[in-house]
C-alpha cells in the first residue's frame, strides 16, 4: 500500500502561481511513476502530468505544457507540481497518483494504470 497526501491548493487570481505537493508513505517511493490528474466540476478526470521513477522523463497534457512543471524528490518521498500562469480553466480538484513500475524509464500508459490515489486538493483560479 502507498498513501498519498496532497497539499498546496488554494485560491489564486489568473496569472498567478501555486505549488502542489504530494507526500507518499508506504512502499519505496522510487518504485513508482508519479502523476497528477485533475477533475473540474461536471467534467471527467483528466491527466495533467507524470514523471518517471528517477525524475528524468516527464510528460504533460497539452493544456498545461509550458506552464506546469512536475518534479520529484525521492529522498523526501515527495512529488511536486509547480503551476504558473494559471488560468480560470485550471480550476479543479488536483489528485496525486502512483503507478508501480519495474522500468526506470517508463511512464504509465493510461490513468487506469495508476494503482494509488490521494484525496485531492482544490485549486481555484479567479478571472
Amino acid at each position: 500500500q502507498v498513501q498519498l497526501v496532497e497539499s498546496g491548493g488554494g485560491s489564486v487570481q489568473a496569472g498567478g502561481s501555486l505549488r502542489l505537493s504530494c507526500a507518499a508513505s508506504g512502499r519505496p517511493f522510487s518504485n513508482y511513476v508519479m502523476g497528477w490528474f485533475r477533475q473540474a466540476p461536471g467534467k471527467e478526470r483528466e491527466f495533467v502530468a507524470q514523471i518517471n521513477r528517477i525524475g528524468s522523463i516527464t510528460h504533460y497534457a497539452d493544456s498545461v505544457k509550458g506552464r506546469f512543471t512536475i518534479s520529484r524528490d525521492n529522498a523526501k518521498n515527495m512529488v511536486y507540481l509547480q503551476m504558473n500562469s494559471l488560468k480560470y480553466e485550471d480550476t479543479a480538484v488536483y489528485y496525486c497518483a502512483a503507478h508501480q513500475s519495474y522500468s526506470t524509464w517508463a511512464l504509465a500508459p493510461t490513468a487506469r494504470d495508476y494503482d494509488y490515489w490521494g484525496q485531492g486538493t482544490q485549486v481555484t483560479v479567479s478571472s
